[in-house]
């Protein structure tokens, strides 16, 4: 089996400004885990290499560069599921953490539950010696303006949800095993306590060595109304390919909930599609050592993987 990985890094509007920061960053992510299911290493290391690297890219809404509750506070949502076995673990409403896909994966690993919240979270982080963070460290400028902005009493602040960027990634690897991975900060100005649709399976990414994997991004709640992870996997047993299947569902999460979003899909036998229903979505993929990656509809790069290498250790 040729391995193949599909990140994204949110669904939503992407500033002009941020668009080179964006592309970098998910072709980053995706040639890290590519790395290493090119080694022999499974799907689940691969998805949580890949989301670790864009957890620590203040780019995207998900570890350092979340955006803030409320109360002016990071809380963070991440879920990683096993298509082997349907192993899942998943962390909500987690604070000081710089890597909440990793913490999933010790609630996975070393818990005999699926997720863990809040100061229960942070109790279990204590005790698996996963260093805390002061909350500032994860919190960037821009996600301050943002909050504050909110705060105004004129303010809108679902305009600004439209700028998403939740992170996630699907892989296969050369055993023929899928895997998923999520993370998120959420939305910004969310009431304190919000957990969206990240942190529950089904909803935020699944994986079944059955049909495949997927992670989602976008409005939560809505994600949570049709449980679209799950929904395009249905569709994929139903025998739609990857591509129709995320276009289906995604199709129905808009008529039915009027919701929008993107997911990254990868088939068992190594076919994938990254579909958005929002103005753009930062996605990137590897398979058969080729490099793809975009943002708007239609936008397709390609580039081997040794010249994306070559070029990322030049600063891309």
């Amino acid at each position: 089996m040729r391995p193949v990985i599909v990140v994204h890094g949110g669904a939503g509007r992407i500033f002009k400004e941020r668009e080179e920061g964006c592309r970098t960053g998910v072709v980053r992510a995706a040639l890290r885990g590519y790395g290493v299911l090119k080694q022999g290493g499974s799907a689940l290391d691969a998805v949580e290499e890949a989301v670790r690297s864009m957890e620590d890219d203040p780019h995207f809404n998900a570890g350092c560069g979340s955006v803030l509750n409320e109360k002016g506070e990071v809380e963070m949502d991440a879920i990683i599921m096993d298509g082997k076995n349907l192993a899942s673990g998943a962390v909500s409403a987690v604070k000081c953490i710089a890597n909440p896909i990793k913490l999933a994966r010790l609630v996975m690993e070393k818990t005999k539950h699926m997720l863990l919240t809040d100061h229960g979270a942070q109790l279990f982080a204590q005790a698996m010696g996963v260093p805390e963070i002061p909350g500032e460290k994860l919190i960037t400028e821009r996600s301050r303006e943002r909050w504050k902005k909110n705060l105004e009493p004129d303010s809108n602040p679902v305009e600004f949800q439209k700028d998403l960027g939740t992170v996630g990634a699907v892989a296969v690897d050369s055993e023929g095993n899928v895997a998923c991975a999520t993370s998120t900060g959420g939305l910004s100005n969310k009431l304190v306590g919000r957990v969206g649709d990240t942190a529950c399976i089904g909803s935020g990414g699944y994986a079944d060595n059955s049909s495949g994997a997927t992670s989602t991004t976008g409005h939560g709640e809505s994600i949570m109304k049709v449980v679209l992870a799950r929904l395009i996997l249905y569709h994929m047993e139903q025998g739609m390919s990857p591509e129709m299947a995320a276009d289906t569902a995604l199709e129905y999460m808009k008529t039915r909930v009027g919701g929008l979003g993107g997911v990254i899909v990868v088939s068992s036998s190594g076919e994938w599609a990254a579909r958005f229903s929002t103005k753009q979505m930062s996605w990137a993929t590897v398979k058969d050592d080729e490099l793809h990656y975009g943002i708007y509809t239609g936008e397709r790069h390609t580039k081997s993987v040794d010249e994306a290498l070559a070029s990322e250790s030049e600063g891309f």
